[in-house]
């Protein structure tokens, strides 16, 4: 590979749904966050169009209808270039797990074939195309820290949220789940819109409306929440997106270190990832 690019993992520090649009969407109010590990996108000039390997690639179709090359597509689309690459993607994290995976991978290929291309887009020309591809993507194009409406499109960047190097413990316990079948079971009610304030006192005060459809469908998401939530000195567990990744976070890397080293002592078969939001 010539190049490479990380397609950070997304956590959702809370998650309001507020009712169906017209379009079949869901209107959403919800605080995107990032954090250091991810995916990794790779790229030359010849080889395959895309390869996939990784401890979680044996899932994943290297078809047209990977987000990754309908990213490429669209990038191709919109610029005029047509040069030849070969993508391969490294696929570090859980399959369908609610913390961005397809969508933070295309995000990663337009930033990359941006750079590779020398297109010098702004970021943000990049984040409009990536709403095309998916309600994430834009968010996963900037990889930084937002407030989502929308359907979590529009974006409003969150200045001086004193996230970056907070730690925080990654745990998903080896379930996917579809966020079709989690939408589909969310029971309509609106429970209300963001507070605001200080970003992490405003997660802390709000909630995740997709945690009890998700719990319904795969119970061992509780159990998940339940073992964080006993955690020494956690400050925040929730489940990200539709599930089934739900994370906590910690004041310092020695207790989120704590923390994982439990969960891992349990054996229970769980994806235990401590690491750091950016």
């Amino acid at each position: 590979m010539n190049d490479s690019e990380v397609a950070r993992a997304k956590l959702n520090l809370a998650l309001h749904v507020r009712h169906r649009r017209a379009d079949g969407y869901h209107e959403l109010e919800t605080i995107f966050a990032f954090v250091e590990i991810g995916d990794i996108v790779g790229v030359a000039d010849t080889g395959p169009p895309l390869e996939i390997d990784g401890p979680f690639g044996g899932g994943l179709a290297a078809g047209s209808d990977n987000l990754i090359l309908r990213a490429v597509m669209a990038l191709r689309k919109a610029s005029g270039v047509q040069k030849p690459v070969s993508l391969r993607l490294c696929k570090n994290l859980p399959v369908a797990s609610g913390i961005g995976g397809g969508s933070a991978d295309a995000a990663a290929t337009l930033r990359l074939l941006n750079r590779y291309w020398q297109l010098h887009w702004p970021i943000c020309r990049l984040a409009a195309l990536g709403s095309e591809l998916g309600a994430d993507v834009a968010a996963c194009v900037w990889s930084t820290a937002q407030y989502g409406g929308g359907r979590g499109d529009l974006l409003r960047p969150i200045a001086e949220s004193g996230l970056a190097g907070q730690p925080v413990l990654l745990v998903n316990p080896g379930v996917g789940v579809s966020t079709t079948d989690i939408f589909r079971a969310w029971d309509g009610k609106d429970r209300g819109s963001l507070p605001s304030g200080d970003v992490l006192a405003v997660a802390s005060a709000a909630r995740n409306d997709l945690t009890k459809p998700a719990l319904a469908l795969q119970p061992v998401i509780g159990a998940v929440l339940e073992l964080l939530s006993a955690q020494d000195r956690v400050e925040l567990v929730r489940m990200s997106g539709s599930g089934a990744t739900c994370f906590g976070l910690f004041p310092d890397p020695a207790s989120c270190d704590a923390a994982a080293a439990a969960l891992r002592a349990a054996q229970l078969g769980w994806w235990v990832m401590p690491t750091r939001l950016v």
